[in-house]
């Protein structure tokens, strides 16, 4: 008996919200008020006197902020006007968003983190009051520890960015520990590895080295060796790639930085498709950080707050940020968990206080939920998620996957349009943008553009086989048009509040505008009005034409 066939997926109607909505400074009424601030207590008064006099000069203000006023319905309607004029997890198939792992966070990890036993919590609380807390960060690095194979975890980095610099920071001080650190000046990375880490080792004063693919699309490892040296402080490296392949010589690329002395540092930022399956510290690494914010489905939240997982074997341990959490047992056996200042060697505190609590509530939330075969099917599910996806994105034509052609892949993949732009003048980016107006999400990748014409996406375990077969559905379709009515891609979007920005603006300090007060300044205030109006008006004309 067959199955009956599945119904081509539908294309949705979709057109973005538009409310030609205001900034919420010019919505602004001298008097309005949302909430009345409680006055401060007697008890504090008779205590302290005049509390703003009590307050150190440099956190006095010679004048109070000029914050809008608005009541509170207000306030209530122009941010949700605000949130319709947006794309987001919640609304549309987010597989577009490539390397940062967008998947479903569930909902019931904000009610968690929504208590007022963990909002009303100041980060400089006395520990005897903050035992729930430290426990959580304490069982979520014993956690991590298990799922990286390495002996001891820091939760104290706010981002993945700054557990990569925490990475090199550590790496840095082991040598100059080791009395090498004038000797060992060189890092190594492979172009595909997050450009975070060559980032980070050049803002710590190394030269950085990085390894292109064989022939074959893999990371060369003839190269590697070619490089190592014992100027080499360490090897950085992510794995899988953003190309989404695995480096199947792992083990070989880590034994060969060890035989010159040199650190293996391991980016397991794209780690959605190894989970359970392989671990850090199994392919003999010595450091690695993990991004919460990825990985153990704590949002991004347009674009942080982040949470960062420094993950170390025994010979780094003294090396990490603190300060740290410790679990102490009294002779009574009671336990309790404390703040420790960290080891004399550490790298200190990278960042203020002690982690992103919120973020590492849902992360522990998110694993004890799903326990250890939870995290194996999580895993299994992205690769096979992803795929699945890359054979069907490989049907459309003038799509291709390069590197490792015909190779399976992990949790996701850098494809090219380079042959549709070669036929129709249609790049990535043009179709990015038109992918919006269809309510879908698109990523090119990161800088430089070493896949020609690139798009990266990443289905996680989080989307349905029909969720994907619509977002490819939608690519398809848009390929269609490149092809057959060019146009309508390269003026898109159509359906959506936003217009073509203007590159130049982006490449010219004096026209940024970051801020209300910017604003003004620059294209309102005094010096600034000529320019600036000139500016808005022909930008204004552009958008009318």
């Amino acid at each position: 008996m067959s199955l009956p066939l599945a119904p081509k997926p539908a294309i949705r109607r979709f057109h973005q919200a538009s409310w030609d909505e205001p900034v919420i400074f010019e919505l602004s009424t001298p008097g309005e008020r949302g909430v009345f601030v409680t006055p401060i207590e007697q008890g504090v008064r008779d205590a302290v006197g005049d509390v703003v006099a009590a307050l150190p000069a440099g956190l006095r203000r010679a004048a109070p902020p000029a914050l809008p006023e608005l009541g509170q319905m207000r306030v209530l309607k122009h941010y949700l006007r605000l949130s319709q004029e947006n794309l987001g997890a919640d609304l549309n198939v987010d597989i577009g968003q490539g390397t940062c792992t967008m998947k479903y966070s569930p909902k019931i990890n904000d009610q968690l983190i929504g208590t007022p036993k963990l909002t009303a919590m100041h980060p400089l609380q006395d520990p005897a009051d903050a035992q729930g807390v430290l426990e959580i960060v304490w069982s979520l690095e014993r956690m991590l520890a298990e799922i990286s194979g390495m002996s001891e975890v820091s939760l104290h980095t706010q981002g993945g960015s700054a557990a990569i610099w925490a990475n090199i920071a550590m790496i840095r001080a082991y040598h100059e520990a080791n009395g090498e650190g004038e000797q060992r000046r060189e890092v190594i990375t492979t172009i595909f590895s997050h450009p975070s880490n060559a980032a980070a080792a050049k803002a710590a004063g190394y030269e950085v080295i990085t390894i292109f693919p064989d022939a074959e699309g893999y990371p060369d490892l003839a190269a590697l060796k070619a490089a190592l040296s014992p100027r080499t402080a360490a090897i950085m490296v992510t794995n899988p790639e953003d190309t989404g392949i695995y480096n199947p010589a792992i083990k070989q690329w880590v034994d060969a930085a060890h035989e010159v002395g040199a650190l293996a540092a391991y980016d397991q930022a794209n780690a959605n498709g190894i989970l359970g399956i392989t671990r850090a510290r199994d392919a003999g690494f010595d450091v690695c950080h993990f991004n919460l914010h990825k990985t153990f489905s704590t949002p991004h939240a347009c674009g942080g707050p982040g949470a960062g997982a420094n993950a170390v074997s025994a010979a780094l341990a003294p090396f990490l940020p603190g300060p740290r959490v410790v679990r102490e047992v009294a002779a009574d056996g009671a336990v309790s968990f404390d703040l420790h200042d960290a080891d004399a060697r550490s790298i200190g505190s990278v960042a203020p206080f002690h982690g992103v609590i919120p973020n590492i509530v849902r992360a522990y939330s998110w694993i004890m939920a799903l326990g250890a075969e939870g995290l194996l099917a999580a895993a299994e599910i992205a690769v096979l998620n992803n795929n699945y996806l890359l054979a069907k994105v490989l049907e459309i034509p003038g799509a291709s996957a390069p590197y490792a052609a015909g190779r399976r892949r992990i949790e996701q993949v850098r494809y090219s349009w380079q042959e549709l732009f070669e036929d129709t003048g249609i790049s990535s980016e043009e179709i990015g943008i038109r992918m919006t107006d269809f309510g879908m999400h698109y990523w090119t990748s990161h800088h430089p553009y070493v896949v020609p014409q690139p798009f990266t996406l990443e289905p996680t375990e989080s989307y349905s086989k029909a969720e994907i077969d619509e977002y490819v559905a939608v690519l398809a379709e848009v390929a269609r048009e490149a092809r057959e009515t060019p146009e309508v891609v390269r003026t898109a979007p159509h359906n959506q509040t936003v217009h073509h920005t203007h590159h130049d603006d982006l490449d010219d300090p004096e026209r940024w505008a970051i801020t209300w007060r910017a604003y003004q300044r620059k294209y309102f205030g005094a010096g600034a009005a000529g320019r600036g109006a000139v500016r808005l008006e022909t930008r204004d004309a552009e958008t009318a034409a």
